[in-house]
C-alpha cells in the first residue's frame, strides 16, 4: 500500500494519478465479474465518484482501497438493478410475442447451463448486504476487515452474513439439483 492509500484522497492530479494506478486494476477484476463488458465504465465512474466526493472520505473509518470499493459496489449494484429491470421488460414482451413450445421447454431442460443459471439466481434472490458480502469475499478477493470497512459496517456483521449466505447456498444447491433430476425423469415418461 502507497502513503497515499492511508492519507486522505488526492488532492493533486499526481495523487490521483497514483491513486488510479494502484487501484484500477483491482476494481477492475471485481466489477468484470460482476458486471462484464462495462467494467471499464464502472471503473471510470468510480474515480469520478472519487473525485467529486473526496471530502467525504474519512480515512479513519476505511482505507482508500475499501471507500472505492465501496463507492464501485454501489456503481454496480446500480447498473445491476437497472438491467434486471430492463431484462424484465424484454422477458415480458418476449412472453407475450410467442406461446411457448414444447421443443423450448426441451431445449431448456437439456440445457447444461441450468444449474448455473439457477444457482445465480438463488445468489440474486439473496438480500442486497448478504450478496454484496459474498461477491467481495469471492470475487474481489477482500477478508472480512476490507469488506466491513468498504461497506461501514462492523466485521462480525460481515462474518455473519458470509456464513448465512453459504448456510443458504448449501440448502438451495440440493434443491437445485432435485429439480434437474425430476425434470430429465418426467422427460424419459413423455
Amino acid at each position: 500500500m502507497t502513503a497515499i492509500d492511508e492519507a486522505a484522497p488526492p488532492g493533486s492530479l499526481a495523487d490521483f494519478e497514483r491513486l488510479f494506478e494502484a487501484h484500477a486494476d483491482d476494481l477492475h477484476r471485481y466489477l468484470g465479474r460482476l458486471v462484464g463488458g462495462v467494467a471499464d465504465d464502472l471503473v471510470a465512474d468510480t474515480f469520478v465518484a472519487a473525485l467529486k466526493g473526496r471530502d467525504g472520505f474519512d480515512p479513519a473509518r476505511a482505507s482508500a482501497r475499501a471507500w472505492l470499493f465501496g463507492i464501485a459496489n454501489n456503481l454496480a449494484r446500480n447498473h445491476l438493478r437497472r438491467r434486471r429491470r430492463e431484462h424484465a421488460a424484454t422477458a415480458r414482451l418476449l412472453d407475450s410475442a410467442r406461446a411457448e413450445s414444447h421443443e423450448n421447454r426441451v431445449v431448456e431442460q437439456v440445457d447444461a447451463q441450468l444449474r448455473a443459471r439457477q444457482l445465480a439466481a438463488a445468489i440474486a434472490e439473496l438480500d442486497d448486504a448478504d450478496r454484496d458480502v459474498l461477491l467481495l469475499t469471492s470475487w474481489a478477493g477482500m477478508d472480512s476487515n476490507e469488506i466491513a470497512e468498504a461497506l461501514g459496517i462492523p466485521a462480525g456483521t460481515v462474518r455473519s452474513r458470509l456464513h448465512r449466505v453459504r448456510r443458504h447456498l448449501r440448502v438451495v444447491a440440493p434443491q437445485i439439483d432435485a429439480q434437474i433430476t425430476a425434470r430429465g425423469s418426467t422427460d424419459d415418461v413423455d
